[in-house]
């Protein structure tokens, strides 16, 4: 069984349509196998939208490790702001693609990139649900390095599970950022960087 951190040729493909509501409006998410979710928007992800949406994110969002899209194009719809979104995953960036014109949103970029490795830009946010499966390297990658890609101001939004090291994670990362845990529920933590 392939992951979604990988890219898996050999998995037959089953396209699925999500239709859902964020943020009180109805999106559409077309989702397949080999992608983070593929049946429901997580619990995670819904978790840190409903939390950061009050915050002041600026103009100019990073969506790393992006999957199908949920979290780029529902800041993307309910903020009005240029989103860019990145994956390693192809199959997860053409289902992105595909979902960005789905729900209409005009200022997103899908970008393949293994982490930072194609990523360009500065920006005012970096929002993540990190592939905690893909380990500890990676995840660290996307979080550790989210600070040189960061306006002065800016801030790194990500969730994580206690169950998934979340207490350990934080207290690293609070060696490079100030953090500030924004909710906490079942078990799932919202954290919010900045430096």
């Amino acid at each position: 069984m392939g992951h979604y951190f990988t890219n898996d040729n050999n998995l037959q493909s089953n396209i699925k349509k999500l239709n859902c509501f964020i943020f009180n409006e109805k999106m559409t998410f077309y989702t397949d196998n080999g992608v983070f979710s593929k049946n429901e928007i997580d619990f995670g992800s819904r978790l840190l939208l409903n939390t950061i949406i009050n915050e002041n994110l600026g103009s100019n969002i990073l969506d790393v490790g992006c999957g199908y899209g949920t979290l780029g194009i529902s800041i993307s719809k309910c903020k009005k702001c240029k989103v860019t979104m990145c994956d390693v995953n192809k199959r997860a960036l053409h289902l992105a693609e595909m979902n960005v014109k789905e729900n209409s949103c005009l200022n997103i970029e899908v970008l393949e990139s293994n982490c930072y490795e194609n990523i360009n830009g500065i920006y005012s946010s970096i929002v993540t649900n990190p592939p905690i499966r893909a380990g500890k390297k990676i995840v660290y990658e996307i979080l550790e390095k989210a600070k040189d890609y960061l306006e002065e101001n800016g801030a790194l939004y990500f969730v994580v599970r206690k169950e998934q090291g979340a207490k350990s994670i934080i207290s690293d990362m609070q060696k490079l950022y100030n953090v500030e845990v924004l909710e906490k529920k079942k078990g799932f933590f919202i954290v919010k960087c900045t430096f």
